[in-house]
């Protein structure tokens, strides 16, 4: 098969955690994958077909990549707006305006430069976006004002942009997980001093959600006809922690 035969998907973020996940279930089933990372090291031991660096949060790189990607396989499906940044920020007069700027720059920029970039190039009626947001584009924590901020940022744009798709019957998702088995997740418990075990007694499920089953609801939302119907929308994969 020819890739231009094959559905391609575009992972931003894609060498560590959820990315990492989603282009290995993306590779499963036969489509041309795509992805991005700042990390050469990681990234270059990325199964994905295609792999570059790029920082989402610089427009120049972004179009630099969404051109690499088209002329190697003549086409984009699907975006998974996946790369982001964390780490706690408490909001004081001497609080670190350099970070915050980073985490929105990251976290919403990013997802704003990709998704704006690559729309036009998305098929009509097949088209599909992913964000990958968090819980914490639904509710606040007192440390994360930043990362809050940026992803209740991420999930308006998405229930905005898709209205501005829906005349081409693209969709636009985003995706709000809570604690998953990652190194992101492990960098947050040692900031707040919980181990795994302790966290896991407040999800109703009684654990932590792994990288893979992301992956999976990202692959249905960009894959499956049953969701050509669902857009504009947060959905939550957390245990059940949020109502």
């Amino acid at each position: 098969m020819t890739p231009q035969a094959k559905k391609t998907v575009l992972i931003t973020g894609g060498s560590r955690g959820i990315g990492h996940s989603a282009v290995l279930k993306f590779k499963e089933n036969g489509w041309n994958v795509a992805t991005c990372a700042t990390g050469e090291a990681r990234l270059q031991q990325s199964p994905a077909d295609l792999k570059f660096l790029c920082n989402v949060a610089k427009a120049h790189e972004v179009k630099r990549g969404i051109e690499k990607v088209l002329h190697t396989f003549g086409q984009i499906d699907a975006v998974v707006n996946n790369a982001g940044l964390a780490g706690s920020n408490p909001l004081s007069p001497e609080s670190d305006d350099e970070f915050w700027l980073r985490i929105l720059d990251v976290n919403l920029n990013g997802t704003y430069y990709m998704s704006k970039y690559v729309a036009p190039h998305l098929p009509d009626r097949t088209g599909r976006i992913i964000n990958i947001a968090s819980v914490l584009a639904l509710k606040g924590v007192p440390d994360q004002t930043a990362y809050c901020a940026a992803k209740h940022a991420v999930l308006g744009f998405t229930r905005a942009f898709a209205q501005h798709l829906a005349p081409r019957k693209i969709t636009v998702n985003a995706i709000c997980p809570g604690w998953v088995r990652t190194e992101m997740a492990e960098g947050r418990m040692k900031e707040i001093g919980m181990t795994e075990n302790d966290i896991s007694t407040s999800v109703p499920l009684a654990r932590f959600v792994e990288p893979s089953e992301v992956a999976d609801l990202i692959y249905f939302l960009a894959s499956s006809e049953a969701s050509a119907m669902i857009t504009g929308q947060a959905l939550t994969i957390d245990g059940g922690t949020l109502p």
